[in-house]
């Protein structure tokens, strides 16, 4: 057999027909548990025409429903002033975190200050020993961490020395390679360069390969004598002289 389904009962007689035998038997019952049980029992029921069907085991209700709010409310009442303790708590403990965090702050402060020289007065001798050698113990911290950073900086450069010494050591090495294979009639100077043939020897090699003397009948075939030409050599060079150069030539 399957359960039923509880639901509003439409008809309106065998609602009030089921809700008159359900109640008789729930106020049975109530009977029955504060008599097996010994227990404090009150029951309130009110009909859909706002009637009242009551039991106590009691001798008052109202003494049941006061008993009833005094447990319920006071449940209340003591978890409410539970949780308003706690925050109160929280918060005082907030402040006094504030207050150590605020002097820390100040004690910091001032530390700083007398590090700096500033508002000494108020420290006496012991306080100005610990001062003196907090200051030699940072100074001693600062040289040491300075001496170290010029060694690190020094080794660094040595590295790179080397790496140029090598680099020129590979380089020179290039160099006596590409000697070794140059011609033979090819003469290298001491810088690496081919020599090259002074300037007095090449004019004079174009000198004598594009200029011939003249014979001894140029004169006749040009139209002048030999002292008139002997002539015009001697004003020319008398005008180098003077001049420093030859007309036509720079020297």
């Amino acid at each position: 057999m399957g359960r039923v389904v509880l639901k509003r009962i439409e008809n309106k007689i065998n609602r009030q027909v089921t809700f008159a035998k359900r109640r008789n038997g729930l106020l049975k019952k109530a009977y029955e548990l504060s008599v097996l049980c010994d227990a404090e029992v009150a029951l309130i029921v009110f009909s859909n025409r706002g009637k009242l069907y009551e039991f106590c085991s009691s001798p008052s209700m109202t003494k049941t429903l006061e008993k009833y709010q005094k447990c319920s409310y006071s449940t209340l009442d003591n978890s409410r002033s539970i949780s308003e303790t706690q925050i109160l708590c929280d918060k005082q403990n907030s402040y006094q975190e504030y207050l150590k965090l605020k002097a820390r702050v100040e004690v910091l402060q001032r530390s700083q200050r007398n590090l700096l020289g500033e508002d000494l007065g108020p420290l006496d001798s012991k306080e100005l020993d610990q001062l003196e050698h907090q200051l030699e113990a940072s100074l001693k911290q600062i040289r040491s961490t300075k001496v170290q950073a010029m060694l690190d900086q020094l080794h660094d450069l040595h590295n790179r020395e080397k790496l140029l010494v090598d680099a020129n050591k590979s380089l020179r090495r290039k160099l006596e390679e590409l000697s070794t294979q140059v011609p033979q009639g090819l003469a290298w100077d001491n810088i690496g360069g081919p020599s090259i043939p002074p300037y007095n020897r090449l004019t004079a090699a174009q000198s004598e390969a594009f200029f011939h003397p003249l014979g001894a009948n140029c004169s006749s075939q040009i139209g002048y004598s030999n002292d008139v030409v002997s002539d015009e050599m001697n004003a020319a060079v008398h005008s180098q002289n003077v001049n420093g150069y030859f007309p036509g030539w720079m020297l």
